[in-house]
């Protein structure tokens, strides 16, 4: 079984309770219209958007309205100011809002209190892919090879520093080449400027690769290797086990063993009302059927795939509903506690550092000095070191 996906036979049930119509003692409950913010028009999470706005509309006469943006910070910021209700969007808006690093470890923004409702776990990887000329098939034969450094993407950075980690490798031991878009970086793949750059395996880029004279592979991360897993998990934590059986290079037949988070994940921030949320996720779940086979990728939004150990909280309206369903688990629920937790932790030391007169050029390293500090008195990981800020 896919190590992403949740073992409880309790979402199994569950899913076919939900299909079967016999767990919704009580009707979705929304307003008549409901905002999201999505990736830009066109993209895999704007289109999962419009069929789940289209299921809606059928289904209980609602209407989905999606503001696209081209960043994380155009998706985050009507939701901060509460022009939508919900953004679907991925890791940077998620993951790295909570922690108040790269674009949100600025004065205007800090630790963003979010929660999670339900996210899409599809059938394809996030990793490292290669030129198939190279000889490169595992992590420790990149050692040496030239590997893309996009220039302003810390996310996209920050998963290859992760992902070499797995190996005890850093960036002093593969030759950096920097690119100045994503883009630009597998172009640099195909005209033998680079060996190696990261990706969706379901991206446009890797298709691009694998139809050209260099071929494509892809990184292998072994699943059994728990040390290697430990130490990627350690610079990020949202990063999942997966077995992909969709994307450039990849089968059913010849899966690709690697590492993948949710694209998108529906988020919300704490505050928002609950029974509002209860009702959002409870139509996610409910509607599953009507919206799966609408989109490319939108099958990833179905219960048995939902990791309630993942690394950002969860919404209390959500879990309500999760706990009506019988797929809530303790240990879910502790989980849950100690990300809120580090949250709390995060909130307080970001309170601290807008309280000292700290100049300009100076205060993001100042800011992830501090908190790595009250991280690691609160007897946290220290996610992203002052350096990678």
């Amino acid at each position: 079984m896919n190590p992403k996906k949740t073992k409880l036979s309790a979402l199994l049930c569950a899913t076919a309770l939900v299909a079967a119509g016999t767990v919704a003692a009580h009707a979705i409950e929304l307003p008549n219209t409901i905002s999201w913010t999505a990736y830009d028009t066109g993209s895999g999470g704007y289109n999962q958007a419009v069929a789940i706005g289209s299921a809606l509309r059928n289904s209980v006469g609602v209407n989905l309205r999606v503001l696209p943006g081209r960043n994380d910070v155009a998706r985050q910021v009507p939701l901060r100011e509460r022009r939508v209700d919900f953004s679907a969007t991925g890791i940077g808006a998620s993951y790295f809002a909570q922690e108040g690093v790269f674009e949100f470890g600025e004065r205007e923004w800090g630790p963003q209190d979010v929660r999670v409702l339900i996210a899409s776990n599809d059938d394809g990887n996030l990793g490292i892919g290669v030129a198939a000329d190279t000889g490169v098939r595992t992590i420790h034969d990149l050692r040496g090879k030239r590997v893309a450094w996009v220039v302003g993407s810390p996310a996209l950075n920050q998963n290859i520093t992760a992902m070499l980690g797995f190996a005890g490798m850093t960036w002093d031991d593969v030759e950096r080449v920097d690119f100045p878009g994503f883009g630009a970086s597998w172009e640099g793949i195909v005209n033998n400027q680079v060996d190696a750059a990261f990706a969706a395996t379901t991206s446009g880029q890797a298709y691009q690769l694998e139809a050209s004279p260099r071929g494509l592979a892809w990184v292998v991360f072994p699943h059994d290797d728990e040390e290697g897993w430990e130490r990627l998990q350690r610079s990020a934590p949202f990063f999942e086990p997966n077995m992909a059986t969709e994307g450039a290079a990849i089968t059913p037949e010849n899966p690709h063993e690697g590492a993948a988070y949710p694209y998108p994940v529906l988020i919300a921030y704490s505050d928002q009302d609950e029974s509002l949320v209860y009702n959002m996720t409870k139509a996610m779940v409910e509607l599953f059927d009507q919206y799966s086979g609408d989109a490319p990728g939108a099958n990833g939004w179905a219960l048995e795939r939902q990791s309630f150990t993942w690394a950002v909280p969860y919404h209390e309206g959500a879990i309500r509903y999760y706990r009506e369903i019988g797929v809530w688990s303790d240990e879910a629920q502790a989980h849950n506690d100690m990300l809120i937790e580090r949250q709390r932790v995060l909130r307080e030391a970001w309170d601290e550092i807008l309280a000292q007169d700290i100049p300009e050029d100076e205060f993001t390293q100042r800011w992830m000095e501090l908190r790595a500090e009250r991280l690691e008195e609160a007897g946290k990981d220290v996610v992203f070191h002052p350096q990678e800020g």
